[in-house]
């Protein structure tokens, strides 16, 4: 089975979209997010660009700051300073990578803790693993939100992380851990024979080590649920001369399909749950702004 996080995300958006119109006419607060790209990115530029989409079509207010590579990092913690102190903005996002010269840690830790919808603020991070209210970082709770809305409940589950960082790996070992399942995570020291065990006694794996087709289809339990968060473009095979190639997973799909019971696809699977979840955050920080949630 498919876990179709394309169709997932439009049924979230369609929900959104209604609450928001909702909330406007009773509270007259449209939410607002507020994006900030620093320099000319392809990859940033197409990943804000969608972001800005989602919250048209909801409903919210987008507001775009497009800066120059070579701005300081003064410059950028004034503007982040400035966002933080207008009540009409709700949430912030800072794209990521920014540019060598700048301190992206500081960044992300100048923006108010209750305006962090990209859920990246050590504090964020520091609220999930303590159970309290705040923002869990979108990708990792979109995974979890797909495996909810698809009835595969992680409790007493083997679940396998692959990948450490402070984005997806450590969250989703939190998310995971708070669901009741028991999770080992793997990383760049575990050895590739730890790692095959491992992962062949894994009910879910969910595999966000940003390599194309690491892991092989048949190290999958048969009947494990695939989560494949990498993103990963590789020439194309059938169309060798086409410069943009072709994106792939971190687990080598066409084999682990036939094992697993339910899997992601590369593209349309955990990527637009990022997106549907950073909405969903907007949205709640709106809300609390109103002190009706």
């Amino acid at each position: 089975m498919i876990l179709d996080g394309k169709a997932l995300s439009k049924r979230i958006k369609a929900e959104l979209t209604e609450q928001t119109a909702a909330f406007t006419a009773e509270t007259g607060i449209v939410p607002c997010l507020a994006t900030v790209l620093v320099g000319e990115d392809p990859a940033s530029a197409v990943y804000v660009r969608s972001k800005r989409r989602s919250c048209k079509k909801i409903g919210y207010e987008s507001r775009h700051h497009h800066l120059d590579a070579g701005i300081t990092q003064e410059a950028l913690l004034q503007l982040v300073e400035d966002l933080n102190g207008d009540d009409a903005v709700h949430g912030i996002l800072v794209q990521l990578p920014l540019p060598k010269h700048l301190d992206a840690d500081a960044i992300i830790d100048a923006i108010a803790l209750e305006k962090d919808v990209d859920g990246f603020h050590p504090r964020s991070v520091g609220h999930v693993a303590l159970k309290k209210p705040g923002f869990a970082p979108c990708t990792p709770a979109g995974v979890m939100r797909l495996l909810e809305e698809s009835g595969i409940n992680p409790s007493g589950k083997r679940a396998v992380v692959i990948g450490r960082s402070a984005i997806v790996g450590l969250p989703a070992l939190l998310l995971l851990t708070h669901a009741n399942a028991t999770v080992t995570v793997c990383h760049s020291r575990t050895s590739r024979e730890d790692l095959e065990e491992l992962v062949r006694k894994a009910d879910i794996l969910v595999a966000a080590v940003g390599r194309p087709e690491f892991v092989p289809g048949e190290w999958i339990k048969p009947g494990a649920v695939v989560i494949d968060v990498g993103i990963n473009r590789v020439p194309n095979p059938a169309d060798p001369d086409n410069p943009k190639g072709m994106l792939v997973g971190d687990v080598a799909f066409a084999t682990a399909a036939e094992r697993a019971s339910w899997i992601t696809p590369v593209p349309g699977g955990v990527g637009p749950m990022t997106i549907a979840m950073l909405m969903t955050n907007t949205l709640i920080a709106a809300q609390r702004t109103a002190g009706v949630a």
